[in-house]
């Protein structure tokens, strides 16, 4: 399957300041790259990547004073199958744990772990450990929250998430994650591209989107306590232990945003030429 996935975003700046931002596909992605229009700045400034703690990519310039726009564009031919569930043997315990995964069941930021411990093993303590249990964590999210963008607020926490029950894609990723690590689950939040490829179109405005990864089975299985159905296409740009870790902008001064638009969408490999219901600028 080829999809087309890009962005551009324009902000507006009060003063010079340093910028960092991660927004492209993360380096796994690299061989599956077969098209690409490159970042492209305005004004030109230099900028250089570096990878941090996490192992993601991340760009960094200073932004002058003023508007600065970011754009590129990406196409990629993937597997087009949906995110693998599949789980044989032992789920794995703690002592099981590679060193680099532990950080994973630590508390962060948003993954406030102290204040949801009583809770998660009341609600999950009874429910065999396993698979079973991430299932049920993964449900009890997903028929917790209710979705709407008007619910967004970029302070709220896992705790608070459970405690209003509303939110946005990354309040369902927060609150999974807290309960996962509660329950000596390994989990970690991941921002990424994903486009309404094998289900009905959402006619909302694309955006990034926020998931969870859960160590289990001696690897790291995708999980979305929002969808909460294996999907098609995702592509991740960043990992970290929460929302703090993997910021799409990060400024070191005040910006305003003034222009975002994202897209991720199957396009048919023909000259690139659209398939129904979306539309792609060849590259």
């Amino acid at each position: 399957m080829l999809i087309s996935l890009g962005y551009e975003i324009e902000i507006d700046c009060r003063q010079p300041m340093e910028l960092v931002a991660l927004l492209d596909p993360a380096p796994e992605w690299e061989p599956k790259i077969v098209a690409r229009r490159a970042l492209q700045l305005s004004p030109q400034v230099p900028f250089r990547y570096y990878t941090d703690g996490h192992g993601n990519r991340c760009l960094r310039l200073t932004a002058p004073a003023g508007a600065l726009r970011l754009a590129a564009e990406y196409n990629l031919r993937i597997d087009p199958q949906p995110d693998d569930w599949s789980h044989e043997g032992e789920a794995g315990t703690p002592q099981d744990f590679p060193d680099e995964v532990l950080r994973y069941l630590l508390p962060s930021r948003y993954c406030e772990t102290d204040l949801l411990m009583e809770k998660a093993w009341e609600l999950f303590g009874a429910v065999a450990p396993g698979w079973e249990r991430i299932r049920a964590i993964f449900d009890f999210v997903n028929g917790h929250i209710d979705f709407g963008y008007g619910h967004a607020r970029a302070t709220r926490t896992a705790a608070e998430a459970l405690a209003e029950g509303k939110g946005v894609c990354r309040d369902f990723a927060h609150l999974a994650i807290a309960l996962c690590r509660c329950m000596n689950i390994p989990a970690r939040y991941v921002n990424g591209y994903m486009g309404d490829i094998g289900v009905p179109a959402d006619p909302a405005p694309m955006d990034y989107n926020a998931w969870t990864e859960v160590w289990a089975y001696g690897r790291w299985i995708t999980l979305d306590a929002r969808h909460n159905i294996p999907r098609i296409g995702r592509v991740a740009v960043a990992r970290g232990r929460d929302a703090s870790d993997v910021p799409l902008l990060h400024s070191f001064g005040p910006h305003g945003l003034t222009r975002f638009v994202v897209k991720a969408e199957e396009v048919n490999a023909a000259g690139l030429t659209p398939v129904p219901g979306g539309a792609v600028t060849p590259l």
